[in-house]
């Protein structure tokens, strides 16, 4: 057969990525901090886009990206209906006691006439790992750019924490301050989510176990228990030198020896271990503890039963096309270059524009979405939190899911019972059987612990007679899904439970 040269014609499709479309799925993930240095860039370089401060008409000189939308959403229907006039609300404020002890520079010290606590160059990184010492560098062994509030969140996703349980632990990181600790009482945070303080408290066990130790401390007192239950040296002579710092401060060594039972030489070793533990759990990490959150929506519940879904103006970039300067741009130009060069910034400042607000307007759906999906969460708190995944939205609002995923990333909404990222109204769900309504894997969780809870001496409850009774109530799951939420749960195996149990009659 002979070898030859021929052309063909064929006929096909396929996906090209403009420049356009990739600036539209740029917009559309980004932050609304980063959004703002995205359109200052563009404005530096682009002659015919300009700052708009929300104020003007949009006339036939100019066009605007109005991005200010706002609409009443019946959780019934999922409709918008028209808009509203009302101002928007905040849904908390949370106020940050001062420290207990504090010096002037920043950090913390205990003092009196014949003994020291000097703490202000300890503790960068916070972990209890790491002794004091002049010779080690704490911020070589850092990020330059990692805050305590990413650390927390990276190992939250490796908690085991899901649903409810997510939800709480990310409203505790929330409400850090900037040394570390958290302030706010326990109930407030309980009635903001419709929980028990209980359960709060158990979430709040697992949070303080995270790097560094010592965060998620009520006060000083607490920082340096955690630290000392950490390294298994917090004993009754510990606590009660802990109970009585400020006799530390007042030089009565003396005294505070006989409240500990302890002599002068055990005070002293003791002394010594306060100085290498940190104060301060937060130093070290760049930025504040708790960044500052400006949501991109604000859900208000009216008198009628509805929420008023709003977007955040504050954060949406107001631009305009200047079409006058365009017009007389375009009358003095008279190279080729002149001309391609204006009609590509004309075209950038449309496209800019539309790319803007068709990002509000999905926020916007999306947003409209969740809460008509999530509806229980915001009439009775966290526990009926259903589950939820990206393709379920996605389907209902028309988008794909990669979009969906997008607009959930770094995208807050404020509502009643507080802030929270988009993505946390996603958890994860468990099969039911027989095709019947899938369960939440936090309602699982419960389900579990109840079951543990209610337990009796001599009949211990294994892993695969808790699968049985799950299954008896519809629930499909297998016996490694149980043992990781029980774990999570920190809730020993049944032989560890029947040893204590044992120990206890």
């Amino acid at each position: 057969m002979a070898i030859s040269q021929r052309l063909q014609m064929r006929q096909g499709q396929s996906l090209v990525m403009t420049p356009q479309l990739q600036q539209a799925i740029k917009l559309l993930q980004l932050s609304n901090i980063e959004l703002a240095e995205y359109v200052e860039a563009e404005i530096e370089k682009n002659p015919l886009i300009q700052k708009g401060d929300g104020s003007e008409d949009v006339s036939p000189k100019s066009e605007a990206a109005d991005t200010s939308k706002e609409g009443d959403f019946d959780i019934g229907s999922g409709e918008a209906q028209g808009n509203l006039d009302a101002p928007r609300e905040d849904a908390y404020e949370a106020d940050s006691p001062s420290e207990q002890v504090r010096s002037e520079d920043g950090s913390a010290s205990i003092s009196g006439p014949s003994s020291s606590l000097d703490w202000s160059g300890a503790g960068k990184g916070g972990s209890s790992s790491s002794g004091g010492g002049d010779d080690f560098d704490f911020e070589s062994n850092l990020c330059e750019d990692v805050t305590l509030r990413s650390h927390l969140e990276e190992q939250l996703k490796m908690s085991g924490l899901q649903g409810a349980d997510k939800f709480i632990a990310q409203r505790l990181i929330d409400e850090l301050d900037e040394v570390g600790y958290m302030r706010i009482p326990q109930e407030e945070i309980a009635q903001a989510l419709g929980t028990d303080v209980s359960e709060i408290q158990r979430v709040l066990t697992v949070c303080q176990g995270f790097e560094p130790t010592g965060v998620f401390a009520a006060n000083l007192q607490d920082c340096l228990a955690i630290q000392l239950k950490e390294k298994n040296r917090f004993d009754p002579c510990m606590a009660a030198m802990l109970e009585n710092l400020e006799m530390i401060a007042k030089g009565n060594l003396k005294g505070l020896a006989e409240i500990c039972g302890v002599d002068r030489d055990d005070l002293s070793d003791m002394l010594a271990e306060l100085r290498d533990l940190s104060p301060r759990p937060a130093a070290g990490f760049a930025g504040d503890a708790a960044a500052t959150v400006i949501p991109d929506v604000f859900v208000r519940e009216l008198s009628n039963g509805m929420f008023a879904v709003e977007l955040n103006s504050d954060t949406l970039p107001k631009v305009l096309l200047d079409r006058s300067y365009y017009a007389e741009v375009s009358r003095v130009t008279r190279t080729e270059d002149e001309k391609e060069f204006v009609s590509e910034c004309h075209a950038n400042a449309n496209w800019l524009i539309k790319s803007l607000d068709q990002r509000a307007r999905t926020i916007l759906k999306v947003s409209q979405e969740i809460i008509r999906q999530q509806d229980g969460f915001f009439v009775r708190g966290v526990q009926a939190l259903r589950p939820l995944n990206l393709k379920t939205v996605a389907d209902a609002v028309d988008m794909h899911e990669s979009t969906v995923s997008r607009v959930t990333s770094n995208k807050f909404m404020s509502t009643p019972r507080g802030v929270f990222e988009l993505k946390y109204f996603f958890s994860a769900s468990i099969p039911a059987i027989r095709g019947g309504e899938a369960h939440s894997a936090e309602a699982v969780r419960y389900r579990i612990k109840a079951m543990i809870d209610d337990e009796a001496p001599d009949a211990v409850l294994s892993d695969d007679q808790i699968v049985e009774r799950l299954r008896g109530h519809g629930i499909d799951i297998a016996r490694r899904t149980v043992a990781k939420y029980r774990e999570s749960l920190r809730i020993p195996s049944s032989v560890e439970r029947r040893r204590i149990l044992a120990r206890a009659s």
